[in-house]
């Protein structure tokens, strides 16, 4: 078996489903099970109606049922279908209306009224598969496969027995011979409240099959060509990379590859089930396959990427200097104040680290300089390479050579535990420059090319 996730984009509208049709028809013989997001923007607009509601009473749903119904009549669905989603907008508008009676719309009702996006695009998609594929297929919202999660609404987790109860509920649907449709995104915690799965919950949902159903692989079906070698709305000249390691796959999407999130990777690294990224609207692209273990190439670089708008925090402080629980009382501090650190470099008297925009950093630089003087810089970027780690003198060497004939200064440089990413600090303005040019040197210059064979038939 295999497992297929469509993303929003790729089940749109009529036309996409008759697309997504097409390409599932291709796959048959490998038994596929579906996974598919909202329609289009469906789940922007349930938020928005949630918003109204809680705001100004108001229950507003128009937008919503006149676009699911005009699939429905435009794929020539039988009347079934629009009975289905119907039902669906009855339990949506009294939803709404409960939302709009108390003005409160809480984490756990978010993840209900989030819900009917997956859940509409499952019934019409399975009603128009069933139609035009001319095979049983059944509409599964994920409980009914066995995705129980806790109560941490809007970023669950499932429990350790989900991955135990999917295949016993799964396989038999798949024996039957019928095409299971599977709801993305969503899951029932132990008193039967609807959940949600937090960022990538859609891709996590069908990584998550394919590891516990040990399937062939997992195909995440996006609107781009696979992994690229860069950003193509920075870099004109960005190609699809064939084979990268889960690591790698990881690092890419932690630093600012937008094309799968990195939870969504783990349950098949755990397993070893491939994962296949493909293109939806270009089916016969190769795509990127995500595996363990990837044969050396000659080239020392995978990919390129960049995240814009950090923050870089210096701290400095004589205390290091030979003493023990300094950087523990520094951690502490960015702990209470629930704050993520993404790259830390140190020295023997100081701490360079990045985080995420926030709103308002002036407490902690308070709690800060009770123990170190501190400076944060905002209008920071991350560039980060994604290479290989036997070659990493040779990427560093590369990389700041280029920094330096742009005129680019490097303000911190940190290589990560994983040993397969380099990633240094720029300023924000500077990153898409610095990122044109390292794929220039790595990806698309003779000197690139003859660096990479002299690398290969070398170190590498």
């Amino acid at each position: 078996m295999i497992v297929m996730k469509f993303g929003g984009s790729s089940v749109a509208g009529a036309e996409r489903l008759r697309h997504v049709a097409g390409i599932v028809k291709t796959y048959l013989e490998r038994k596929p099970v579906l996974v598919l997001s909202a329609m289009g923007d469906t789940t922007d607009q349930l938020l928005e109606a949630g918003e109204e509601a809680r705001l100004r009473g108001k229950v507003s749903v128009d937008r919503i049922e006149k676009h699911h119904l005009e699939v429905i009549t435009q794929l020539q669905l039988p009347a079934q279908a629009r009975k289905d989603i119907t039902l669906l907008m009855e339990e949506l508008r009294s939803l709404l209306a409960g939302i709009a009676l108390i003005r409160e719309l809480t984490l756990r009702t978010r993840d209900y009224l989030v819900s009917f996006g997956e859940r509409l695009s499952v019934r019409i998609a399975a009603a128009y598969f069933h139609h035009s594929i001319h095979i049983p297929t059944r509409a599964l919202d994920a409980w009914e496969i066995g995705f129980v999660s806790d109560s941490n609404y809007t970023a669950a987790e499932l429990d350790r027995e989900s991955r135990e109860r999917i295949p016993k509920l799964l396989f038999p649907v798949l024996d039957a011979g019928i095409l299971p449709v599977v709801t993305g995104f969503i899951a029932r915690d132990g008193e039967g409240n609807i959940t949600t799965l937090g960022r990538g919950g859609s891709d996590l949902s069908a990584t998550l099959i394919a590891a516990a159903c040990r399937a062939e692989e997992a195909q995440v079906w996006k609107d781009v060509d696979g992994i690229l070698t860069a950003d193509p709305r920075i870099v004109k000249k960005a190609k699809p990379v064939e084979t990268v390691t889960y690591e790698e796959a990881a690092e890419l999407a932690y630093f600012g590859a937008q094309v799968l999130h990195p939870r969504a990777i783990q349950p098949c690294m755990k397993t070893g089930t491939p994962v296949l990224v493909k293109n939806s609207y270009n089916p016969a692209a190769p795509g990127t396959r995500i595996v363990a273990s990837v044969e050396k190439k000659n080239t020392p670089v995978r990919a390129i990427t960049s995240r814009r708008n950090v923050t870089l925090v210096d701290i400095v402080s004589t205390r290091m200097l030979g003493q023990y629980g300094f950087l523990a009382e520094l951690f502490s501090t960015f702990a209470r104040h629930r704050l993520s650190v993404d790259m830390v470099a140190t020295s023997e008297v100081s701490v360079s680290l990045t985080l995420d925009p926030a709103s308002d950093l002036s407490t902690l630089k308070k709690d800060l300089i009770k123990i170190a003087s501190v400076e944060i810089k905002t209008g920071k970027a991350i560039v980060t390479i994604i290479g290989n780690v036997r070659r990493s003198s040779e990427i560093l060497a590369r990389a700041f050579r280029t920094c330096q004939l742009i005129g680019v200064p490097v303000q911190m440089v940190s290589q990560g535990a994983s040993k397969v990413n380099i990633s240094f600090i720029v300023d924000d303005g500077e990153a898409a420059e610095v990122v044109r040019a390292l794929h220039l040197d790595f990806f698309e210059s003779l000197y690139g090319s003859a660096a990479a064979e002299r690398g290969a038939g070398g170190r590498a």
